[in-house]
């Protein structure tokens, strides 16, 4: 299964596309790494962003997008623009999207903790939370 941890900070969608197969991790190479939503107020903007990462899962094969839930009020509460973002891709018709909470993604490591070291995966820095995303929605 081939799945896409996607964590929503500011106006990008950070991604990492991660596949399990038989019991052996896969981190395919994608010619995308983060997705940008210049416009808030933008309809058109929103539909491009929608459309262009539907249009990535696709074309990677993703069956399943997971995304990390950002909190709702609080300190670190997400922007209005991330909730926009998240919406567009929960709407996306052809793929399941799943959500993630912190909690659930730290109990899950907790119980199976990721074999590799970060740093040797060959991501970016700014790919870490999408990359735990995506592993602990596998590995469970």
């Amino acid at each position: 299964m081939r799945v896409c941890g996607v964590e929503l900070k500011g106006n990008e969608a950070n991604i990492c596309l991660l596949s399990k197969s038989d019991g052996l991790f896969d981190l395919p190479d994608c010619r995308v790494r983060r997705l940008n939503l210049l416009d808030i107020n933008s309809r058109q903007q929103l539909q491009d962003f929608q459309f262009a990462f539907s249009k990535l899962m696709a074309d990677y094969k993703v069956e399943r997008v997971v995304i990390r839930q950002r909190a709702a009020k609080g300190k670190f509460a997400g922007s209005a623009l991330g909730f926009k973002m998240e919406a567009a891709l929960q709407l996306m018709g052809d793929i399941e999207v799943e959500i993630l909470t912190p909690t659930e993604i730290k109990e899950i490591l907790g119980k199976h903790p990721i074999p590799i070291a970060f740093n040797d995966t060959e991501l970016k820095a700014f790919q870490e939370v999408a990359f735990t995303t995506a592993f602990a929605s596998l590995i469970r």
